[in-house]
Parts: C-alpha cells; structure tokens; sequence
C-alpha cells in the first residue's frame, strides 16, 4: 500500500478475496444505504446498520461500551478476531466504525479497512451474495473508552479560543459556507444555521480518495493536507455533520500520513450548530 505510514491498516480487495474463509478474519460493511447488504454484500461478511447498531439516537452519541461489546459478540466477533472493515461511499460508515473500534480498543494489529471498498469490489466483478452468515457466539470485551481520539465541544471551543489546534471541516464547500445544512437525502442530525467553526480549513473528504475508492498516495495525500496548512507539528480536530466523514478524514490522517495527534469531534457540526452561544462563520475564510 505504497508509503502509508501504517499501510497494514488497509487490505486490497485481492487479500479480501484470499481470505473470504478464513476463520480469523470477520468482514463488516457498514453502508450509508442502510439497505445495500441485504441487495449482495461479500460472501460471510455481517452488516452493521450504522442507524440502529453503532449510534444511539436518545444520546446522540455512539454506542456504549456494553452495547459494543454485544454487537460484536453476536457477530462472532473476539477480542483475536482480525476485524475488515468496508462499505459503500468509499467508505464513510466503515470508517465510522473502524474508529469506533479504536475507541473501545480493539487491537490496532487486528483492524483492517477494505482499500476501495465495497464500490471496487463490485466493479471488479468479484463475488457478491444475499445470505446473511451466522456465527457462534464469542464473549468481547471492550476496553474503557479511548477518548484520546476523540473531542468534544469544551475541548474544540478551547482549541480555536487559544489557537491549540488546527481544525479540518470535512464537508462538502457549500455545507461549509452555510448555503447547505446537509447533503441531499442525508437528513440526520440536520443542523439550525449554517456555516462552519471559525478557522476551521474546508478540505473535503472526498479529495482523499481516487474514482475507483482507494485512498490516494501518500505524497498526494501529504500534499493536499500540507498545501491548506494542516500539518503534522500541531493537533489536529477534524469534524463533519455528525462524525461519519471526520472519520475518515481522521483515519487519513492518522493512519496513512501518521500525524501524531488526530481527533475526531463526532459532535461536529449538528452539535456545534445547536449549540447556544457557539461562534459560527458564513462563508469562505480569509
């Protein structure tokens, strides 16, 4: 996977393929189309619905550690399990919950993200079916929660009060100048106003990835981030909507470019929004 700093962390759809069988590895897809898995999805992969199984609306908040740890176990998942990640949208929602695993500590060495994801496999003609697997159920134990990877409100406002930390509005250019509140058919979490968190840089998470999903290279990675001053000397906070697309901006990020220290507000900008009293920008930066 080219120069990547963790490249172990992606897995090309031709290791996907020699490993359909294998009984240490378990594939997830997670889509935004919550309905895609049931219309073909790789042979023994289980499918996570991203709505009902990795957030909880009451909270507005990812799952807790006692609702992971069950989702995982009736998915025959273990804390050994080597965990592929995948899904449609260049996967957005895998990215979602591969940081989700992070967060609760699966191992690093054991966490995988398909390159391209469920787009490339499909365009590669590679085998697609609608039975859905059932595994023996397995006992996971999650860690307390990780939030060194995570930010939250007192922490970003905190962040662009003091200048502690460059922040990456993931968004689409017209989410981030306030003319949209959320892209089209993606009603979730819709915000008040628009706009972004002042300072924040708008680097769209979609220019990390090539037509075909994959993740761009290093060096054009390294150039995009470096070229809108989000370097790797200083703290970075990447927010989106409601967490999904941060994400994968943040496994960017951390992962591909090795940033040292990279969080995801998941809050993003439905919770900053709604927020009373949080200072908001319209339109581009100076």
């Amino acid at each position: 996977m080219g120069n990547y700093a963790r490249p172990e962390v992606l897995v090309s759809t031709e290791w996907a393929a020699e490993h359909l069988n294998d009984p240490q590895v378990r594939f997830v897809e997670v889509d935004v189309d919550t309905t895609a898995y049931e219309q073909g999805h790789i042979p023994g992969a289980v499918g996570w619905n991203w709505q009902k199984e990795l957030w909880d609306p009451l909270r507005r908040d990812i799952i807790s550690k006692e609702a992971f740890e069950e989702l995982c176990s009736r998915s025959g998942i273990s804390n050994d399990t080597i965990v592929v990640l995948y899904g449609d949208n260049n996967n957005w929602f895998a990215a979602w919950a591969f940081w989700q695993f992070r967060v609760y500590g699966h191992d690093e060495d054991k966490l995988k993200l398909l390159n391209g994801g469920r787009k490339k496999w499909i365009e590669e003609g590679r085998p697609l079916t609608t039975e859905v697997p059932q595994y023996p159920r397995t006992v996971y134990k999650a860690k307390d929660p990780d939030f060194s990877i995570r930010a939250f409100f007192d922490e970003v406002l905190q962040a662009i009060q003091a200048g502690e930390a460059k922040l990456v509005d993931v968004r689409s250019p017209q989410e981030y100048v306030g003319e949209l509140l959320a892209p089209p058919g993606l009603p979730e979490g819709v915000p008040v106003r628009g706009g972004h968190i002042p300072g924040a840089v708008n680097i769209p998470w979609s220019q990390a990835v090539n037509e075909d999903g994959t993740f761009k290279s290093y060096e054009a990675l390294r150039q995009l981030y470096e070229s809108k001053g989000i370097t790797p000397n200083k703290p970075v906070i990447a927010y989106c909507r409601i967490g999904e697309r941060s994400s994968h901006t943040w496994f960017v990020l951390k992962y591909l470019l090795g940033y040292p220290v990279v969080k995801n507000y998941d809050g993003s900008w439905s919770e900053w929004a709604n927020r009373v009293g949080a200072p908001a920008k319209v339109g581009p930066e100076p």
